[in-house]
């Protein structure tokens, strides 16, 4: 397949106007998968469904998003992505509406599934940026389209509290909505025309994916390391909302929502990780990360009945888990550069396969033990993903070329 090589450094590159526009898009096509997470009670109570059953609302998401990975984003590797981009804000932007007039919860959760499945277009950014950056920055650029994205999952919790408390949970779908339309005619405007690529039929294409995964073991370990690591991401956000909604706490969807902004220093260390990438500390620093979320979960069991010590484990969890996921994405970007939409595809659908299994974890336990049995699963899922990063650093995980600073670059 013929890579597109477009010059970084003219107006085809990663401008600071498009890695900015990058990461705001991405940010908000993110941000569809996470509205409903402050929300569970509220909505519970309007359509008539337990609190477990709402969380599932959560984890059909996560699996119409895995899905539309798999589907969708390897075609940013043959397509025009200028057409590919906006294409799937428009259609994410249909299932938004159709979810802000979902009758029942049955509609509602197939709508859900609708949105996950086309708000896939983060994941064709980030390669995208990927591509146009120069390879001495990459790191950088990735790091800041990510952080965007992280920004994006965080807020989103906060906004979508207070639109609900304002409008109801209905309004939010169609602010979301509006938002993609809107950032689909602009991502039109600014992505620029690239060379045309060889055209792969799509079985081939999807195909490919497998492949990949099958013939790189530093893929593989990859992916277990960023599947292990949103699975408790995603176990620990959603049990919080079931933690911040009872007594203790008793908090409204507004002040859960606003508990999300801690999460922010995430996004801060998404940025500057990828910094760390770009001066080959990847593989060490990586290791750091995943101890921080262990960290993470043992302040959050220890500290289930006071909001300080909440807000501390979220941000070390952030922290942890953003850096983690910058540092695995960006090893990947080096490994084929032809091949970088389908890599991200099988990262990305690793992490959100992690991601639903975390969901639906943090409801079952949740009903077996409360707050201390989810803390104690995410804690047994961090201290696994650390002793898979242990036994691989030296190995599956090293850069070739013996160092990061030449995966950083490209080079093979």
């Amino acid at each position: 397949m013929t890579p597109q090589t477009p010059n970084p450094s003219g107006p085809h590159g990663m401008t600071t106007g498009r890695t900015l526009l990058f990461a705001v898009g991405g940010g908000a096509a993110v941000g569809n998968l996470y509205w409903a997470q402050p929300l569970l009670d509220e909505i519970a109570a309007d359509l008539h469904a337990s609190s477990s059953l709402a969380g599932l609302l959560v984890t059909v998401t996560q699996v119409g998003y895995a899905l539309g990975i798999l589907l969708v984003v390897p075609l940013g590797d043959v397509l025009d992505r200028r057409r590919l981009v906006p294409g799937v804000l428009v259609a994410s932007a249909v299932a938004l509406l159709l979810a802000s007039v979902a009758p029942s919860f049955g509609v509602l959760l197939g709508a859900l599934g609708l949105v996950g499945l086309t708000t896939v277009a983060g994941q064709l950014l980030t390669p995208l940026a990927g591509d146009l950056a120069d390879p001495a920055a990459r790191g950088r650029v990735v790091g800041t389209v990510a952080s965007g994205m992280l920004t994006g999952i965080l807020v989103s919790r906060t906004v979508s509290g207070l639109v609900a408390q304002v409008a109801g949970w209905r309004a939010i779908y169609v602010v979301a909505a509006v938002a993609a339309l809107v950032l689909a005619v602009l991502l039109r405007r600014a992505i620029p025309h690239l060379d045309r690529r060889d055209r792969v039929p799509y079985p081939q294409l999807i195909g490919s994916v497998f492949r990949a995964v099958a013939h790189h073991r530093s893929v593989q370990v990859t992916l277990v390391l960023g599947a292990s690591a949103f699975a408790v991401f995603t176990m620990f956000w959603t049990a919080l909302t079931f933690l911040l909604s009872a007594p203790p706490f008793g908090y409204s969807p507004a002040a859960i929502g606003l508990v999300g902004l801690a999460g922010l220093t995430g996004a801060v260390a998404a940025q500057r990780v990828g910094r760390l990438h770009d001066r080959g500390l990847s593989v060490p620093v990586t290791g750091t990360a995943l101890a921080l979320g262990l960290l993470s979960l043992v302040v959050a069991g220890l500290g289930a009945r006071s909001i300080v010590v909440v807000l501390v484990a979220v941000v070390l969890l952030d922290v942890g888990v953003q850096a983690a996921n910058v540092l695995n994405q960006t090893r990947l970007f080096a490994i084929d550069p032809a091949a970088r939409s389908r890599l991200n595809t099988a990262f990305v659908t690793g992490n959100f396969i992690g991601g639903a299994v975390g969901s639906a974890l943090a409801s079952v336990l949740w009903g077996l033990g409360g707050w201390t049995a989810v803390t104690i699963g995410g804690a047994v899922l961090f201290g696994f993903a650390l002793t898979v990063w242990a036994v691989h650093r030296r190995g599956a995980l090293a850069p070739p070329g013996g160092g990061d600073a030449a995966a950083a670059a490209g080079r093979p």
